[in-house]
């Protein structure tokens, strides 16, 4: 039945609106037809204990609670319920003689505007957030705090929250997270409770419990740009106690996603100005235990799709990798994971800092983030051994492409360190400005950060240079005449930098310059 019934769905010429195509996207709890301006999202008959969608008509029911509840924040994206029938074997939208399904219809979004797409493009700024900020103020201040919503402060139901995930992640130990990770975020949201337990009663009393959305991250976020206007999108309907809470613990979410996505000053900036927006100081006292059993329902839910059979196998891996990565990041907001370390090597072109790092990378089991192979495959959308013998300063190397590869590399570095895994950076790193960044998001993860300058004498460079150009399969661009004009540009390394720079020769043989650098640094992290 099943099978037929998504073969069915996948015929473009049975969808109400005309398109060419059909497109699937799965989750743990729906499937996500994509179907030209209109999506058609179908509930799973599937049992979790927090959600029970295994009859019709409790599809239909959270179906149309969907609808209700989202139009709050998007009333032009959520359009209608329609019914699935069945006639001679045949699935039609509103009709046929036996109703099998329900679907919830919306409007597609502009793709562009997808939040998880513009962070992949290093487009995510304090604007843009901002925009989130100011319709999110007005949502929670209407949003419904009376006594039915109220009761899901009460301290009993935050802990059958953070307990409930816990027991459902039980047979996941040793398989997708840590036991001695499981134990401290464990012992780290009981203690929390119990020593903060006057704060959430306080929360309570004052009126910060609202329905609200349960599920804010950015893949359920959209911006519409031209009209600097956003829709917040797929709340959860299927059960009252996880959208109705602490208004701490729905921004929260969106904090640790931004976390994840290594976004930490962006991450900060939301809180710091919804917490002024709101007049909610207090939000900020608890947004690190939210932050972490926002991380670890993350983990959970990847845990689900991972055990789940009918998800493809590519979807599956995904949802493996991403579950750790939560995990270690709840771990990480409990205390109990010292953050990566960034080594970052830096200098002009032709003073042997990829070499050196890749070398320094390899010796230690590391990864490295290259500038020139993220200019031309992230950001570019080129392969990177793709010629492009630009003047100074133009085309690819022109300060748009530099401003996004360099975020970009910032992103790769805190991704990796906030789940306590250390990172090599090998660019020029020129501006003074971009090492700032560097700077701040180490002393913002509690990270240490080494700076290794790459030096060598300019006869060496320009041989380097030149008989670089020769060969075949290069990621680099860099020529003499490149180095001349990144001479001038260079600042030099000055004030709090200064305390984690060493400066390296690299004009002699590779082994012993490793061994300085260690010495030099001690341990290295993994």
């Amino acid at each position: 039945m099943i099978q037929n019934f998504m073969e069915q769905l996948m015929r473009p010429e049975i969808y109400p609106n005309k398109a060419d195509k059909v497109k699937l996207i799965q989750t743990h709890i729906s499937w996500i037809f994509l179907v030209g301006d209109r999506v058609y999202k179908i509930k799973k008959p599937v049992n979790f204990g927090f959600l029970d969608f295994t009859t019709v008509e409790k599809r239909h029911f959270y179906c149309l609670e969907e609808l209700r509840l989202n139009r709050r924040l998007c009333p032009e994206i959520y359009l209608d319920c329609y019914s699935i029938g069945l006639e001679d074997g045949k699935i039609l939208f509103n009709t046929g003689e036996k109703v099998i399904d329900w679907a919830v219809v919306m409007k597609r979004m502009p793709e562009e505007g997808m939040m998880q797409r513009l962070i992949s493009l290093e487009d995510m700024d304090k604007e843009k957030m901002d925009i989130i900020n100011r319709k999110l103020t007005p949502f929670y201040k209407e949003a419904d705090a009376g006594p039915e919503v109220a009761q899901y402060g009460n301290l009993d139901v935050i802990i059958q929250n953070t307990e409930e995930n816990f027991d459902q992640t039980r047979n996941y130990i040793g398989r997708l997270i840590d036991p001695d990770a499981y134990d401290h975020i464990c012992s780290f949201t009981r203690s929390f409770i119990r020593e903060h337990e006057k704060l959430f009663l306080a929360r309570q009393q004052q009126g910060w419990i609202k329905d609200g959305h349960g599920d804010l991250y950015s893949a359920n976020i959209c911006f519409d740009l031209p009209k600097k206007d956003v829709y917040i999108f797929d709340c959860i309907e299927f059960n009252n106690r996880f959208r109705c809470g602490d208004v701490a613990s729905d921004v929260a979410f969106l904090a640790m996603d931004l976390d994840f996505n290594g976004l930490l000053p962006l991450s900060r900036y939301f809180m710091d100005r919804f917490a002024d927006m709101t007049r909610d100081p207090d939000l900020l006292k608890l947004s690190r235990f939210y932050m972490c059993y926002r991380a670890y329902v993350r983990g959970k839910i990847g845990c689900f799709t991972w055990s789940d059979e009918t998800v493809d196998r590519a979807t599956r891996d995904k949802a493996k990798e991403q579950a750790g990565d939560y995990f270690r990041l709840a771990l990480w907001y409990a205390g109990g994971l010292r953050s990566g370390d960034i080594y970052c090597f830096f200098g002009l072109s032709g003073t042997g800092k990829s070499t050196l790092a890749e070398s320094f990378a390899r010796r230690h089991g590391l990864p490295v983030f290259n500038s020139d192979r993220i200019r031309k495959e992230m950001v570019a959308r080129v392969p990177a051994t793709q010629r492009h013998l630009e003047a100074y300063g133009k085309g690819i190397y022109g300060k748009q492409f530099t401003r996004k590869t360099y975020s970009a590399l910032l992103r790769s570095a805190a991704k990796r360190i906030v789940t306590g895994r250390s990172v090599v950076l090998d660019a020029t790193y020129i501006d003074a400005m971009e090492r700032q960044r560097l700077l701040e998001l180490s002393k913002e993860a509690g990270s240490n950060i080494h700076f290794i300058l790459c030096k060598c004498p300019e006869e060496e460079v320009k041989r380097r240079l030149n008989s670089r150009i020769r060969e075949d399969g290069q990621v680099s661009d860099g020529r003499w005449e490149i180095y001349i004009r990144q001479k001038k540009a260079f600042s030099p390394p000055s004030g709090t930098l200064k305390r984690h720079l060493i400066e390296i020769d690299t004009n002699r043989q590779i082994e012993e310059i490793l061994d300085e650098i260690d010495r030099h640094i001690g341990p290295v992290g993994n």
